[in-house]
């Protein structure tokens, strides 16, 4: 017998993908994206920076090596996760795979989506969704399983707020350096990059007065939507930017580190989500392939005197990083703690510890 449609994604210009569910049996609305990632669905459904939002995976399987343990941790940082909790508002893929084979899983994914009441669909034509969303852009729509909801837009919300954590914490305080993490939603592989490097973090609240601390330089996190949100943030960027100390951003951070510049932003048509962007590095010309996830990018005609584009994405020309001219603060709209190959980034880690006096 054939199984019977039991859920829906709605698009704001009224376009319907009928599917059926796999997660929690809720409705909700978001901004829907995609990601052209092949693997990766627990790294990037906890990435903050996708709070929010409805994420399509274009790779035609999803969830066969299951999802691992939501229990161990090391450095008290959950090991196998970006952070500790689901931050998709919903999951749309081509066919789920529920049976699963992998030595670290411990549960399927769909178990996982209902423990974090997320919805999810599999059974939709992600090729002609993805289609959609590249021809029209980004666009609002809603999850629809149990009831109809009306659509929200997420970026109306202050999403920095809702990711970010609300009292200072720190990690390895026998580190060598010490360094203010600006947390707007950040990673947690990218805490343990400056764990791996002995660097003492202290991880604040997106919007805090952390002059009160004593560090050697100041690291600006991802995380979701509008930079221009975080008027509280850049106004206090302009002032470190008067310190001398160095000052390392990535992903959002690199469009708060601009705007701090006096450099503008604006929004992309679809954004960058995936582990496959060439960047191309200003002077070498070496290519490095990367991983994105985000929806917006720095004007590179707005850069102010003493800054310059430091990456440049080879797809589309959009600007992937900044760096000032003393060296000293800079910036790359991709991820480098993330290892796509096969020239990863990692070493702008190095490079920024390096610059620590």
């Amino acid at each position: 017998m054939k199984q019977k449609y039991n859920a829906k994604l709605i698009l704001s210009d009224g376009s319907i993908f009928r599917g059926f569910s796999f997660g929690s049996q809720t409705s909700k609305s978001g901004e829907v994206v995609f990601n052209t990632g092949m693997v990766g669905y627990p790294e990037s459904l906890t990435d903050p920076s996708y709070r929010g939002q409805i994420l399509v995976f274009t790779y035609p399987l999803i969830g066969n090596y299951g999802v691992p343990s939501r229990d161990h941790k090391i450095d008290g940082i959950q090991t196998y996760f970006e952070s500790d909790k689901i931050h998709v508002n919903g999951l749309i893929v081509s066919d789920y795979s529920g049976d699963y084979s992998h030595w670290n899983a411990s549960s399927n994914l769909g178990q996982w989506l209902k423990e974090h009441n997320i919805p999810a669909i599999y059974g939709i034509d992600t090729r002609e969704l993805t289609k959609n969303l590249r021809e029209h852009g980004v666009m609002l729509g809603k999850i629809v399983i149990d009831k109809d909801i009306e659509i929200v837009d997420p970026n109306t919300k202050d999403l920095v707020g809702e990711v970010s954590i609300k009292e200072p914490v720190t990690y390895n305080n026998t580190g060598k350096k010490t360094i203010i993490m600006l947390d707007c939603g950040v990673k947690n592989n990218i805490i343990r990059e400056f764990i791996k490097r002995n660097i003492r973090v202290i991880r604040v609240p997106y919007d805090s007065n952390f002059f009160e601390f004593d560090y050697d330089g100041i690291f600006i996190s991802n995380g979701p939507g509008d930079p221009k949100s975080c008027k509280t943030t850049i106004e206090n960027l302009k002032k470190a930017l008067l310190q001398d100390k160095p000052i390392f951003g990535i992903c959002l951070g690199n469009q708060l580190l601009a705007l701090a510049s006096g450099a503008d932003t604006y929004k992309l048509k679809y954004g960058h989500r995936s582990q496959n962007q060439p960047c191309i590095e200003v002077g070498t010309k070496r290519c490095y392939i990367t991983s994105q996830n985000h929806g917006f990018a720095v004007d590179n005609k707005t850069l102010q005197k003493g800054w310059s584009q430091w990456f440049i994405n080879a797809n589309d020309g959009t600007n992937e990083g900044i760096i000032h001219e003393s060296g000293k603060y800079f910036s790359v709209q991709f991820h480098p703690e993330a290892t796509p190959g096969p020239k990863d980034t990692d070493y702008l880690f190095d490079r920024f510890v390096a610059k620590l006096k």
